[in-house]
């Protein structure tokens, strides 16, 4: 029998609506020709709560199924992915994502903050269809 810590990954999955309406609101802002410094700064955590809950997900499915060992953040989506919890487009979307990890917190004093991240606009339905498929990868492999 797997522990599956449901808690944490309830908790993460329900944070995702959060950084959602925050895509959203940043997107919008960003339309009506704002971009202010916080607007920049605000668009770089939510990036980076999103890689870090992304991958506390992951790695969580990982430590309960007994899945090989992550090398990397995103060995965490490939090895998820490669067990079948979710589809080649969304596992496309979160490597993009998690790749902005090493930029985002070690190379920020170069970080392009003037323009909105590409991802923004997409993360709100990346996010919902990986609740989705998290739950639904659960209970299949705990039947």
């Amino acid at each position: 029998m797997y522990f599956i810590n449901h808690e944490q990954i309830d908790q993460r999955i329900q944070f995702l609506d959060c950084l959602s309406e925050t895509c959203k609101q940043l997107e919008e802002q960003w339309q009506h020709g704002e971009s202010t410094l916080i607007l920049q700064m605000a668009q770089e955590r939510v990036l980076h709560l999103a890689i870090e809950t992304v991958t506390d997900v992951g790695s969580l499915l990982i430590d309960a199924f007994i899945l090989r060992d992550a090398s990397s953040y995103e060995d965490i989506v490939e090895i998820v992915h490669g067990e079948g919890a979710y589809s080649e487009t969304l596992t496309e979307t979160l490597l993009e994502l998690v790749k902005l990890r090493k930029p985002l917190v070690q190379e920020y004093v170069s970080w392009n903050r003037e323009q909105l991240n590409p991802l923004i606009p997409r993360l709100p339905a990346a996010f919902q269809e990986f609740a989705v498929h998290v739950k639904a990868f659960i209970k299949k492999e705990m039947e």
